[in-house]
């Protein structure tokens, strides 16, 4: 028989084993931070997945989750989760101050918070609540500014020259379509289907966007006279209905398929393309970024960007914000992705010896000086989305047959007016 002492010794040992195994899990369990993120395709999203693979494995203690999803997510999913009170921890973010309700500040769980002053300091007001000028909530991923691109191949081919900087929308436009029959080339013109591009050209125009006491106003004879030429664009075949008419409301679109396979002429994006570009279109064609083309009022594109925010606050949220915020892997990231940086005192080596990534590059930083008031004034506008929507939604619309640009107009801003009181009250 066996000896009752030595199975309660076994016993005994057994659940001091079996303890001390729990207590370790406990003791070693990793802290969850998990990161919702939409990137330009590979371009952008194997070097954050590479950063976040090198975080992990330096720190044990925390598990990075990156979940990669595709942009509308980010603009149309995070708002419902985080409503909901769900979400992630931090998030890729292009409505800077439209979800600025649901930021985090993590200052207290940063080694340095001045450092995120003196690097990003301009764009924290960004996505700061009105107000509030202490508040870290993130730091810029890139920075942007929307302009032109031409298949400056193309031009040649045609035997038409560039236009230089001063050159008029209705300038680019008359070029465009002669290149476009000069080739066989189906689409003279195409722009990203989004208010925030459609912006700086309206601000160019003389749009102001808002009153003499800085709230909203949106439709003015600035906005009329780009949309109306948008309008009439599409209506003439300058721009293909194809394209917009694709999608509804106030849905993006990027003409990024008919641009790389050379069948357009002139394409309004901006300068997160550049990577894209390079990566995509090669050197099947030259791709050249131009100056933003002029109205009456000024030469202007949009600022903006995306930023990696906070939901959550504690420690864990701190160190990976400290980690991807830091000169050496924002630096590592920028350089591969050919972005512009949001950081201030950045030095860059972009890798890459494609001459017309490097041409864009130097034409977008060379952009940002000239970028006017009112384009800063309406990127930093906690309510921008809301009259970016109305814009894309209503013109959409009309250029559909749906309804007049009178119309498109007066819905415009009712459709801003509603939002703001469903918002604010009143």
């Amino acid at each position: 028989m066996m000896n009752f002492k030595f199975i309660l010794k076994a016993i005994s040992v057994a659940l001091v084993s079996f303890s001390l195994t729990l207590i370790s899990a406990v003791s070693f369990a990793a802290t969850d931070v998990r990161i919702m993120w939409y990137g330009d395709g590979d371009k952008e999203n194997v070097p954050i997945a590479a950063q976040i693979d090198e975080f992990n494995a330096a720190n044990p203690d925390i598990n990075v989750i990156l979940d990669i999803v595709p942009y509308d997510a980010i603009m149309n999913t995070l708002p419902i989760q985080l409503a909901a009170g769900e979400g992630p921890d931090i998030a890729r973010v292009t409505d800077l101050g439209g979800l600025n309700k649901y930021y985090a500040d993590i200052t207290p769980y940063v080694a340095d918070p001045s450092y995120y002053e003196k690097s990003f300091g301009p764009f924290l007001n960004w996505y700061r609540k009105p107000g509030d000028t202490t508040s870290i909530h993130g730091f810029h991923s890139t920075m942007t500014v929307t302009g032109p691109y031409v298949n400056k191949t193309l031009f040649e081919q045609a035997g038409v020259d560039l236009l230089g900087p001063g050159a008029t929308w209705e300038e680019w436009a008359a070029v465009s379509i002669e290149v476009a029959e000069k080739t066989g080339t189906p689409i003279p013109m195409a722009w990203d289907r989004s208010g925030h591009r459609v912006s700086g050209p309206a601000i160019s125009m003389g749009a102001k966007y808002f009153d003499s006491n800085g709230d909203p106003k949106l439709v003015d004879d600035g906005l009329k006279a780009m949309t109306q030429m948008l309008y009439d664009w599409h209506q003439a075949g300058t721009m293909s209905k194809d394209l917009w008419g694709s999608v509804s409301g106030s849905k993006y679109h990027a003409p990024n398929d008919w641009w790389n396979a050379a069948e357009v002429v002139f394409m309004m994006s901006g300068s997160w393309q550049i990577g894209r570009f390079a990566n995509e279109v090669g050197d099947d064609f030259d791709w050249w970024a131009v100056p933003a083309p002029c109205g009456p009022a000024a030469c202007t594109g949009m600022p903006g960007g995306n930023a990696l925010l906070a939901f959550n606050a504690n420690p864990a949220v701190g160190k990976v914000m400290d980690y991807l915020s830091s000169k050496e892997q924002l630096s590592s990231f920028i350089g591969q992705v050919l972005a512009i940086p949001g950081h201030l005192d950045l030095q860059v080596d972009y890798q890459t010896d494609d001459p017309n990534a490097k041409h864009a590059l130097n034409t977008f930083a060379g952009a940002v000086p000239t970028i006017d008031q009112v384009a800063f004034d309406l990127q930093a506008h906690v309510d921008n989305r809301i009259m970016f929507n109305a814009i894309i939604s209503r013109l959409g619309q009309a250029i559909v047959g749906e309804m007049t640009m009178e119309e498109a107009w007066t819905r415009m801003d009712e459709d801003v007016e509603k939002q703001l009181k469903e918002k604010y009250g009143g």
